[in-house]
């Protein structure tokens, strides 16, 4: 499965309007309800095992990405958002740098390989720096999907 598969346009915010690190974090995680990835039942759950997660080390891991993630018993596949911030959010990362791209995921509580595989593959979207200023630049969720088609990074089934 490749990044591009499960953030597709509708899974892509290009203006996050979140403040602070748990802002981002829920205001991904109502957009992946809001186009039905995610029944809202299932919120509160989520939302806990990513702020314990968070609680532990910030997801954010320098270059002004942050990776917010967590495992649900309700989902069978990965399913993720991506959201950019113009401003930078503090998401008190490793380097002490704002966070600009955040990309939250989910995978199904019982598949931890497809976890480590589809994490690995977003630090690597994200690795080269003149990656992150196209993304900064990108004019709307067409032009950062195009980015995400460009860059072809699989995630192992």
């Amino acid at each position: 499965m490749k990044l591009s598969e499960i953030l597709t346009p509708s899974h892509i915010l290009p203006d996050l309007q979140a403040g602070d690190r748990w802002e981002a974090m829920d205001e991904l995680l109502d957009h992946l309800i809001g186009v039905g990835d995610f029944s809202p039942e299932w919120r509160s759950e989520v939302s806990n095992s990513l702020r314990q997660r968070e609680a532990m080390i910030s997801t954010g891991v320098g270059g002004g990405v942050a990776i917010p993630h967590a495992f649900s018993e309700h989902i069978n596949e990965v399913v993720a958002v991506f959201g950019r911030s113009r401003a930078g959010i503090d998401f008190v990362a490793q380097d002490r740098e704002s966070v600009h791209f955040v990309v939250l995921f989910i995978s199904p509580l019982k598949s931890y390989q497809k976890h480590l595989h589809a994490l690995a593959a977003i630090a690597r979207m994200f690795t080269k720096p003149e990656t992150r200023e196209r993304m900064m630049f990108a004019g709307d969720v067409d032009e950062l999907y195009q980015l995400f088609r460009q860059k072809v990074v699989a995630i192992k089934a």
